[in-house]
């Protein structure tokens, strides 16, 4: 009978192994590009609509805020827009026919469904351990390190196309990527790269 119990011992043992790290990451900004493809009369836009600011001076185009969903558009005379702000792409969709809808105060009316290019995502979140940022300098490629001036590393993963920065508290923020899929696949990358330095 003793022995019966220390095999039930053993099998127990290995469930009391650490609990794996908590990782989690969301998309907090899309950027993207899209075309009207319809000239736009920015200075008529910026005298009819209180929310948009307009200095040709300074800068060629016009930024125009969205309250709901909460974005900002750069849109130039030829119907370029630049959005940013929203964390998924049905908000962004949301604020192109805001904008559209915007446009019709001022007689330009858009007929086409404007194509929407992602240019870059940003995504913050938690890898759930605590990261030595000196020892990763020395560790890692393709990083960037200057505590005395902003406190976070900085980590280019080339193979993913991403950036990421690093805090000592385990917090990350992605960009770079064009996708949410590239985000996690990014994220994963960078979770092994740790592990081997960390080994």
């Amino acid at each position: 009978m003793p022995k019966k119990a220390k095999i039930t011992k053993a099998k127990k043992a290995p469930k009391k192994e650490a609990k794996p790290a908590v990782v989690e990451i969301k998309v907090v900004n899309i950027v993207v590009s899209t075309s009207l493809e319809h000239d736009i009369p920015l200075e008529k836009m910026a005298a009819t609509l209180s929310n948009t600011e307009y200095n040709p001076e300074q800068f060629p185009g016009l930024v125009i805020r969205i309250k709901e969903p909460k974005t900002s558009a750069l849109i130039f005379s030829s119907g370029k827009v630049v959005c940013t702000g929203a964390r998924s792409l049905e908000k962004v969709h949301e604020s192109i026919k805001k904008i559209i809808k915007s446009l019709e105060k001022i007689n330009i009316k858009i007929t086409v469904e404007p194509k929407i290019k992602i240019q870059n995502i940003v995504a913050s979140g938690s890898i759930g351990m605590d990261l030595n940022l000196n020892t990763l300098t020395m560790k890692l490629d393709n990083t960037e390190y200057e505590p005395e001036q902003f406190p976070g590393l900085v980590y280019k993963l080339p193979k993913a196309k991403a950036t990421f920065l690093l805090f000592s508290n385990g917090k990350v923020v992605c960009t770079g990527t064009k996708s949410e899929e590239e985000v996690h696949e990014a994220l994963d990358q960078l979770i092994e790269n740790l592990k081997k330095v960390k080994a």
